[in-house]
């Protein structure tokens, strides 16, 4: 059913509401959690779906309703999401801006412009954007990227620094931040460096190079961190890089490459959950892998998490999220990129419990405390 809302000579879909056999322990520190569907680059289909633990409720379209008077919605391409404090991060890739939100109520606060956006972090009140600064374009020309400082309670932009080419995820040890540079729009001439930027005075101090085409880039609980580079999509494949801190050196080095394909990836405990859906050029086909890599070893401890046989129905997958108490896994499937995809949910064993329909192209997870 298609209604009509607020917007001018627009139409606005409803929220759509399903079930799901689930509800959380009065006492779980976890509300819920968000997904945002990216939606195909140009269709301005970017939507955001709820799950509510207390209800068992999965609300596909939640913004829309949550917010009838927003022209346009959230915007072309969301491509991550962030909860800090009582807010909630919306990157919009292509409509240049961070959509804020309540986090409980889901009800627009306000946006932060910032050209061609990509992944959000925080720290001490502020929250941190990276940036390709330049226009959505494949150019061997293309400028270096950026990583903007905003203010989370005047949401201001109150700094900014360049990095390398086209940076992609960041993650901040010790008062540093390490940004993961692609160069992507440079092809075939990928960036191979991590950006480490000193939180101090926020300027770049030194890249590492680490390998080409570099994308994830997170933290573990041991303060080392996991890297992956995507390769050059035919020769050179997607590998798994692991940064620290040596003994008597104060930054992170290259301390291990593994021969592992990795296109994004959640730790629980000691384990690191991975996926891969590695493209290449010459067989114009993805190969599609699951795994468990123990983090203390960095040794491959399981080549598929899915335990019951279901990877068989995901198409793509394209995000994956692991429930901070129970250790649940959160695989989504993008299917063909224009259309519903799903989201699964499975046990820590990799049995599924459950799965629901989303809007296209589902892939950003945040969970919401209470």
């Amino acid at each position: 059913m298609v209604a009509t809302g607020c917007r001018d000579d627009e139409l606005v879909v409803p929220t759509e509401y399903d079930i799901v056999p689930e509800t959380m322990a009065a006492d779980s520190d976890i509300r819920g959690f968000y997904l945002v569907n990216e939606g195909n680059m140009g269709s301005n289909k970017c939507t955001l779906d709820y799950f509510d633990y207390a209800t068992g409720l999965y609300a596909r379209n939640f913004y829309a309703e949550r917010n009838p008077h927003v022209i346009k919605e959230l915007g072309d391409v969301g491509n991550d999401i962030g909860i800090y404090g009582s807010k909630l991060y919306v990157v919009v890739n292509c409509s240049h801006k961070v959509e804020v939100l309540d986090a409980r109520s889901g009800v627009r606060i306000g946006q932060i412009d910032i050209p061609n956006c990509r992944y959000v972090r925080f720290y001490r009140g502020n929250a941190y954007v990276s940036s390709y600064v330049g226009p959505v374009l494949i150019d061997p020309n293309a400028p270096k990227g950026a990583v903007y400082r905003v203010d989370t309670l005047s949401l201001a932009v109150t700094g900014k620094v360049t990095v390398g080419y086209q940076p992609e995820e960041m993650e901040i040890v010790d008062d540093y931040m390490y940004v993961a540079n692609s160069g992507g729009y440079r092809a075939p001439e990928y960036d191979n460096t991590v950006s480490v930027v000193q939180m101090y005075d926020f300027k770049q101090v030194q890249q590492i190079p680490v390998g080409i085409n570099l994308h994830r880039l997170k933290k573990d609980r041991y303060g080392k961190l996991w890297v992956t580079s995507r390769g050059d999509y035919q020769s050179r494949p997607s590998r798994l890089h692991v940064l620290e801190k040596l003994p008597g050196y104060n930054r992170m080095a290259v301390t291990d490459t593994l021969d592992v394909a990795c296109s994004n990836m959640a730790f629980f405990g000691d384990s690191l959950y991975y996926y891969a859906t590695e493209w290449n050029n010459f067989t114009a086909s993805n190969t599609v892998s699951y795994g468990i890599i123990d983090i203390r070893t960095r040794k491959v401890v399981s080549t598929n998490f899915i335990s019951d046989g279901t990877e068989a129905e995901i198409t793509i997958p394209y995000g994956i999220a692991v429930h901070p108490e129970t250790g649940d896994i959160f695989v989504t499937d993008a299917k063909n990129y224009v259309s519903s995809g799903t989201l699964y949910c499975f046990d820590r064993h990799g049995r599924r419990k459950w799965s629901v329909r989303t809007g296209d192209i589902p892939a950003h997870i945040a969970f919401l405390p209470r």
